[in-house]
């Protein structure tokens, strides 16, 4: 099989090219520099490819290991000319995402066995939470899924306000309670309002603070048992929402997140909007969750399903 086979629509594929534009540009004209006047891959090029990489958002512990494997290739094959170091790197960082991302996925799908399906979302305010679920729920309607969704972010009047504006926009069913109320309540009500819909899909929003680490991990871990009195096996996916435009701080987010709660997929946002792309590599290889979507433009159809092939030839592109 071609590694870089196309498996999106010219259309989605276009986003992508678009959405990751600043990356590239910044990324190739930094590795550029880098070779500028050197033929030969040699101590000095890996160095400087080691820091193109670093500043790019990979992230350090990634980085080392694509220009392990690079060495790797150099002493293998003697001689490698810097005119291949494009085709090099695309090899090996599509190599690291296959180990780093179990399946693969080119639609907006849920597992036809678990119905309702729940998702629940967490992640800090302003990552791009409340926008993903409004277009993931969007993208799973546009499937002829019903979708509910629970409003357990009830910290902020503005996320209940915001999700009901999504809710609106998407003809989709929301269950809500007052600001202050109890979140585990609200996420009982959704599943059982859900039950009752027969719904497909049951994604609920959760409170983003990280003050205090404890409290969020007692927090969502109240929220996931009460769900269990409703549906004994949900949440069947905590999907993490990080912004991509943050580069270094959403490893620390991801850090964060994963040691309070057993988080399963991630969603990484606001790729158009940053030069900051490469974090997507180096998160994925970092924390071994899939990445299941990434946000390349405003647009409600610029939530994608993150495809690892498509992503490292629209970088490469």
């Amino acid at each position: 099989m071609n590694l870089f086979k196309k498996i999106f629509s010219s259309e989605k594929k276009q986003t992508l090219d678009k959405g990751l534009e600043k990356t590239k540009t910044t990324f190739f004209n930094k590795l550029g520099k880098a070779v500028a006047g050197k033929s030969k891959v040699d101590d000095e090029v890996l160095d400087e490819l080691e820091e193109v990489l670093v500043t790019s958002d990979v992230g350090i512990k990634t980085t080392v290991k694509i220009i392990d494997r690079i060495e790797t290739r150099v002493a293998k094959d003697k001689y490698l000319g810097t005119t291949e170091l494009d085709r090099i790197l695309k090899e090996e960082i599509a190599g690291l995402l296959s180990e780093s991302n179990n399946g693969e996925a080119t639609d907006f799908v849920v597992p036809a066995d678990k119905k309702p399906y729940v998702i629940m979302v967490v992640g800090v305010n302003g990552a791009g939470k409340t926008t993903t679920i409004g277009k993931l729920s969007y993208q799973l309607k546009k499937k002829g899924l019903k979708v509910v969704l629970g409003a357990a972010d009830t910290f902020r009047a503005a996320a209940i306000d915001q999700l009901q504006v999504w809710a609106d926009r998407v003809d989709i069913p929301i269950v809500k309670q007052a600001m202050g109320s109890d979140p585990a309540s609200v996420a009982f009500d959704a599943l059982s309002s859900g039950i009752a819909q027969n719904a497909d899909v049951i994604i609920i929003d959760t409170a983003g603070r990280l003050h205090n680490k404890i409290n969020l991990m007692n927090e969502l871990t109240k929220v996931k048992n009460v769900m269990r009195k409703v549906i004994p096996d949900a949440p069947h996916d905590v999907l993490l929402v990080l912004d991509g435009s943050t580069g270094q701080n959403a490893f620390e987010q991801a850090k964060q997140f994963t040691a309070a709660t057993d988080v399963t997929s991630l969603a990484i946002t606001k790729l158009d909007g940053t030069a900051k792309g490469g974090v997507v590599i180096g998160i994925s290889d970092q924390f071994k969750i899939p990445v299941k979507y990434i946000g390349v433009g405003e647009g409600i159809e610029d939530l994608q399903v993150f495809n690892k092939h498509e992503f490292v030839d629209s970088f490469f592109k």
